[in-house]
């Protein structure tokens, strides 16, 4: 539920969400009237000291990429992507204004909003309508502030002037324009999609974190830039469509999805970037590894992709492929592809070769099986290869295009089998334990147990299938994943013919029985390793 905000009223951030990736989203319209929604990143004096950090039509983001605009999108007029932990130390606020684009004045807009959103929830809203207003042509809507921790303020105060008095009310400087240099805004996609970490259009209800598509968001205005004076770094690229945080076409389609043609983001975990309902028909048991609050359970049903119009241009097809935006420190990026975002006091354990790219400064150290113990590698063939990757950047992770599943564990317990881990937070703590009754070679009588607060990656083969533990469930060994720590695993064996590395031989095959009370889940991969 979004914390509701009047003007003046103030909070920390920390009180609202506990993430730092924020979306900020405006929305005002008025009959007749055209906006300019733009970010100003203010020094400690609330002055514009640093153009770049000027963000607007023709600026669309700082030079870290701490402030991005993304677009109209989710219902939204304008929206913002904010990293507050990658903010610069000398930017101390962030105020978002709206101006007037031509005639017209505040007192004539409809009912609108700021609203910020983190991890697909909707945390807090601004309400605001022309009644607060009068001749003003411009809104100082609501900041973003460092006071010893990040704040949010509704402000709600008008101003008289448009964008050029506003940008020298902060101290900013306007140049006499050149004819010739007006760059126009490129039309932004029709298919463009909202970031895994917005909502969608429908706003009042808690948001799923990949969002709901919007509605196809209307080309914005072609505005005169408003050239910035002063000494500045080289002039930033002409904006194109947000296609570096419009997620790709294959997604789980939720309730109310929109008709075929128009794509979804993928369930970005979230944070995070995942529905609060399980998918028609998937089984979701009670005391399953923890999502946090409005994410799903980790493990979901089929995806789809969906068709290329033919008249689509290369963008448009290569925007359905685009990097994700960040939900949290694990985003799952499609359904083979997961990225970890690193910190240098946070690293992460991840299968050795397991890198398919990486952006940043990262270092990647052998591990070898160490942390399994030298009975694993020794009895069960399930050593593991590991890496650790440690620095500041983001790493992609992979395994012969298996599909990636986040499982976030907040305080619980978890079993996996080793083949089907792909990475973990090294914050948690991990032991191997020896099912019991185990005494027969091969794999599948060792499994990893992983406690504490943190994230676990694993892989399957196939859309797994999480199955409710009863009386009498069996499991091929070779085919488990993961079941809930409150579940009690032992062998069994049965003589049958089998298929393996050598045609037609008979081998003693193994059974893994689960017993435990109602809650209790085992998951299953359609494939046997």
């Amino acid at each position: 539920m979004a914390r509701e905000f009047q003007r003046g009223h103030k909070a920390k951030i920390s009180d609202l969400t506990a993430g730092t990736d924020l979306y900020v989203g405006v929305q005002i319209s008025g009959p007749g009237l055209t906006f300019d929604i733009s970010c100003f990143g203010l020094d400690a004096e609330e002055r514009l000291s640093d153009d770049r950090y000027f963000i607007f039509f023709n600026q669309p983001k700082s030079p870290e990429d701490s402030i991005q605009l993304l677009g109209a999108q989710s219902g939204d007029t304008e929206s913002f992507r904010v990293t507050l932990d990658r903010i610069p130390s000398q930017i101390q606020k962030l105020s978002f204004t709206a101006t007037i684009d031509g005639g017209g004045q505040m007192s004539q807009i409809a009912p609108g909003y700021l609203r910020i959103v983190a991890g697909g929830e909707e945390v807090a809203r601004y309400s605001f309508d022309g009644g607060e207003f009068s001749t003003e042509r411009a809104v100082m809507l609501g900041d973003l502030y460092l006071k010893d921790v990040w704040r949010f303020a509704a402000v709600g105060q008008g101003f008289d002037g448009g964008l050029d008095a506003l940008l020298k009310n902060f101290g900013g400087e306007v140049a006499e324009e050149e004819p010739e240099a007006a760059p126009q805004q490129p039309a932004v996609p029709a298919q463009s999609q909202a970031p895994a970490f917005a909502p969608p259009a429908q706003a009042p209800a808690p948001a799923p974190s990949f969002g709901a598509p919007p509605a196809p968001a209307a080309a914005p205005s072609v505005h005169t830039a408003p050239t910035v004076a002063g000494p500045a770094p080289s002039a930033p690229a002409a904006p194109t469509s947000p296609q570096s945080f419009t997620p790709p076409g294959q997604t789980f389609t939720p309730p109310g999805a929109p008709p075929a043609g128009q794509y979804a983001p993928p369930g970005v975990p979230a944070g995070q970037f995942t529905p609060p309902g399980a998918v028609a028909g998937q089984f979701a048991p009670p005391g399953a590894p923890g999502a946090v609050p409005g994410q799903a359970q980790p493990f979901g049903g089929g995806t789809q992709l969906a068709p290329v119009p033919p008249e689509a241009n290369v963008r448009v097809v290569l925007t359905k492929y685009a990097e994700a935006p960040v939900g949290d420190r694990w985003t799952e990026q499609n359904t083979n592809l997961v990225r970890a975002t690193l910190t240098k006091d946070a690293p992460i354990l991840a299968k050795q070769g397991s890198m398919v790219a990486y952006q940043g400064d990262i270092d990647f150290a052998h591990k070898g099986s160490g942390l399994l113990g030298k009975l694993t590698g020794a009895l069960t063939g399930q050593g593991m290869s590991l890496m650790r990757c440690t620095g500041n950047g983001e790493v992609f992770l992979a395994d012969e295009a298996s599909r990636v599943f986040v499982i976030r564990l907040q305080g619980e317990q978890i079993y996996t089998s080793a083949q089907g881990v792909l990475a973990f937070d090294e914050t948690l703590e991990t032991e191997v334990r020896r099912i019991e009754g185990a005494g027969l070679p091969g794999g599948g009588f060792f499994s990893m147990l992983f406690s504490g607060t943190g994230a676990v990656v694993v892989k399957t083969r196939g859309v797994p299938v999480v199955l409710p533990v009863g009386a009498a469930t069996y499991v091929d060994g070779n085919a488990v994943i993961a079941w809930s720590a409150g579940a009690q695993a032992v062998t069994t064996t049965s003589l049958r013919l089998r298929r393996s590395g050598y045609a037609r031989q008979t081998t003693e095959a193994v059974n893994l029985q689960f017993r435990g009370a109602p809650g209790n889940f085992v998951v299953v991969q359609p494939f046997e390793v």
